[in-house]
């Protein structure tokens, strides 16, 4: 007959906060390896498909210098591929793998868990299509590694369903971290977009699985920032101008939000996909000819119009190209990010204003209000006032004193957005409209463009 071990030969009780902070940075780090290693895989594509030396894998440019440099007939055949991979690849993802649950999805309460395979999968195809020329964004496939792994290691080691939903929106955020190298908006997109809260319980994690994930990340990637742009000052013109026009970002914001909105729900899952994606790709590679900025996420012309390297006839015509292609990628079915594409927009459409502005009143730096208009109208499409910000002061590490026409010009961006979106609701009744604007202050701003 066995004897029942006694009380100090038990082991000891597991502490639930000794278990949170195990896990906070396990998170951490697999996010920071995730993002690291499909950054690599991207750049590794990128330098195989165009043809050019890998002498900095960081640098901004390079892949834009990579495009122009290739042969106009190569453009096109890479552009192809892209079309034949992501088109075959996601329509075979569709019809044979799990049903993908988003990030927004799996941490609302209750939500359904995130499978592995197919979210790795999705990821993957992402980045892919990406370096191919793909106009859409990457920062959606790290974010989605890093909750994928946060909702295995916190169901593995038992945490609560709140605790669970806290790390997987971590998770996100760290892998948007170490893509980019912004441990800091990393953790604002964490409280401001996906949890809907700046407080202890959630700060203490965002902030821990950001900067360890992006520390991680400079193993491969180095301790870099995405931009690297003049040293710029603030003058009235760029304070005037940043207030006057905050209201037109916001306006052109709100039409790319319904724009893009509508071409995601158009977009098909079934044998059209492949023709589509195809046919989509096949006609960026054609644009490429003349346009050698258009392929890839936008980072090369946001760049350039950070640097003041674009005319305002250049820009306009980027401008009008990136708002095509990545409408028509996105209703063809190919998925990714909209906030890359969102930076370039935004400072295409920022010069085009600088460069008539100047005829009005000249010394508006076209540079520096590209950095305004970048940050404004990503504040706007994504409804994301305080992390677009953070985000465009990390990704440029430009002078602090240009944070307040970027703060001027965010306000006015992101409060014509809501003006334009309540007047375009239909009216309710008074007990459901009540009920309508209090769950619209509860519920954080998670939305399918930023899953």
């Amino acid at each position: 007959m066995s004897t029942p071990r006694s009380a100090a030969s038990r082991p000891p009780p597991r502490s639930p906060l000794a278990t949170l902070a195990v896990v906070t940075v396990l998170t951490g780090i697999g996010a920071g390896l995730g993002g690291m290693l499909l950054a690599m895989l991207l750049h590794e594509i990128q330098h195989i498909a165009y043809g050019y030396s890998q002498a900095h894998v960081i640098s901004s440019e390079s892949f834009l210098q990579g495009v122009t440099g290739t042969a106009p007939a190569r453009r096109v055949a890479v552009l192809v591929v892209c079309g034949f991979v992501g088109g075959f690849g996601w329509w075979a993802l569709y019809r044979y793998g799990r049903p993908l649950v988003s990030i927004s999805a799996a941490i609302k309460p209750g939500g359904a868990r995130m499978p592995l395979f197919a979210t790795t999968v999705h990821a993957l195809l992402q980045i892919v299509t990406v370096a191919l020329g793909s106009p859409l964004g990457r920062e959606v496939a790290p974010r989605e590694i890093g909750a994928a792994f946060a909702t295995w290691i916190s169901k593995a080691t038992g945490l609560t369903a709140a605790e669970r939903r806290v790390m997987i929106a971590c998770g996100a955020g760290a892998g948007l971290s170490a893509v980019y190298n912004v441990p800091l908006g990393g953790a604002v997109f964490v409280l401001e977009v996906l949890l809907g809260t700046f407080g202890w319980s959630a700060a203490i994690p965002a902030l821990t699985t950001s900067a360890i994930a992006a520390v991680v990340a400079w193993i491969g990637l180095g301790d870099e920032r995405q931009y690297h742009v003049p040293f710029y000052t603030i003058n009235a013109q760029l304070v005037v101008f940043s207030v006057l026009c905050g209201p037109f970002f916001g306006a052109a914001a709100h039409g790319f939000s319904r724009m893009t909105g509508r071409a995601r729900d158009a977009s098909p899952k079934d044998w059209r996909l492949p023709l589509y994606s195809l046919a989509n790709f096949t006609g960026i590679g054609l644009l490429a000819i003349w346009f050698p900025q258009l392929p890839g996420n936008g980072k090369g012309p946001a760049g350039l119009s950070f640097n003041d390297d674009l005319g305002i006839g250049l820009a306009a015509a980027l401008l009008v190209l990136k708002l095509l292609t990545t409408t028509t990628s996105l209703r063809a079915g190919v998925k990714g990010g909209l906030l890359t594409p969102g930076i370039a927009i935004g400072a295409l459409f920022a010069v085009v204003i600088a460069g008539l502005a100047n005829h009005v009143w000249a010394g508006l730096e076209p540079g520096a209000f590209a950095i305004v208009g970048a940050a404004a109208f990503l504040a706007a499409s994504m409804q994301m006032p305080v992390t677009a910000v953070v985000l465009m002061l990390e990704f440029t590490h430009v002078n602090y004193d240009l944070a307040i026409p970027m703060l001027l010009a965010v306000a006015g961006s992101v409060a014509t957005l809501r003006l334009m979106a309540h007047a375009q609701r239909p009216p309710k009744p008074r007990g459901e409209a009540s009920a309508t604007r209090a769950n619209d202050r509860a519920a954080p701003a998670t939305r399918e463009t930023l899953d």
